[in-house]
């Protein structure tokens, strides 16, 4: 009875296993296959001149980036600029994710929802030029600027996190939205019968159950913003950030193994910010 019992549940998990090996096998292979090949190159060195690959063993890729100021310049700005998007999608997104989940009724939702996924739908280009036309001289930003006296940003460190935090923010609003969901509307109502005020039940009842989905939503938009180059390309000018450093010196300067270095800083970034938040618990109850 025992074994007959046991055949089974060993057939399931067979079963199991060969459901999940392949893909597993596969993400092995080319996620960390590609992270060790990226960590591998970053310790070899190229040919000022013709851009050849000495595969000798040296840290002078990694010493290039701890020791000239330009780099610690451009990481610390990076991060800066991630921490911003970050921010201000958190700050944009809470009203609208409160709104669909506990105000507009189930038709309206279901629009929101839509209307929030649609510039998803637009390719990611035309968006970084539309709203590198948004903030050229004479443009709608120049426009509604000037009866304020006040002067357009043009393109610039204001015009990347401005642009990037719109890229970003419906990764965002999502996982909000589906945390306040969850969230039963019976604890909002006796939050307000016991006297709470507004303030109070957003910072007591609201604040704790949406915590995990907005790290999760800041997971996206954090490490999205830190390998960004394209839209700071377009909007940011000379603004240079990490990922437009890996741009430039793989295609400018042909030299793979020191963008394969800088490329090891996002990596390293985002491992201590999932560690991080992973200690706060948020992840476990997402």
């Amino acid at each position: 009875m025992s074994a007959a019992g046991t055949a089974p549940g060993r057939r399931s998990r067979w079963q199991l296993g060969l459901l999940l090996g392949p893909p597993m096998a596969w993400l092995v292979v080319v996620y960390l296959g590609s992270l060790a090949a990226l960590f591998v190159t970053s310790l070899w060195t190229a040919d000022e001149f013709g851009g050849t690959i000495s595969r000798t063993w040296t840290l002078d890729n990694f010493r290039d980036l701890f020791t000239l100021e330009v780099y610690r310049t451009i990481t610390v700005r990076t991060i800066l600029v991630a921490v911003a998007v970050t921010v201000i999608d958190a700050v944009v997104a809470l009203p609208v994710a409160l709104f669909m989940a506990k105000v507009a009724s189930p038709r309206a939702q279901r629009l929101l929802v839509i209307a929030v996924l649609t510039p998803l739908w637009a390719s990611y280009l035309v968006k970084a030029y539309a709203w590198r036309g948004m903030f050229s001289n004479g443009g709608p930003v120049d426009w509604l600027l000037a009866p304020l006296g006040l002067d357009t940003p043009g393109y610039g460190l204001t015009a990347t996190v401005i642009t990037l935090a719109y890229l970003w923010l419906p990764y965002m609003i999502l996982p909000m939205y589906a945390g306040l969901e969850r969230l039963p509307g019976s604890l909002l109502e006796a939050s307000a019968d016991l006297g709470a005020t507004g303030w109070t039940t957003l910072r007591r009842v609201v604040l704790p159950v949406l915590f995990p989905a907005a790290v999760a939503g800041s997971i996206f938009t954090f490490s999205l913003t830190l390998g960004d180059y394209i839209a700071v390309k377009i909007v940011g000018g000379a603004n240079q950030m990490l990922g437009n450093v890996v741009y430039d010196s793989f295609l400018t300067g042909n030299n793979m193994p020191f963008a394969a270095a800088v490329s090891t800083i996002p990596v390293v970034i985002m491992l201590a910010y999932l560690t991080g938040v992973r200690r706060t618990g948020a992840l476990e109850n997402l």
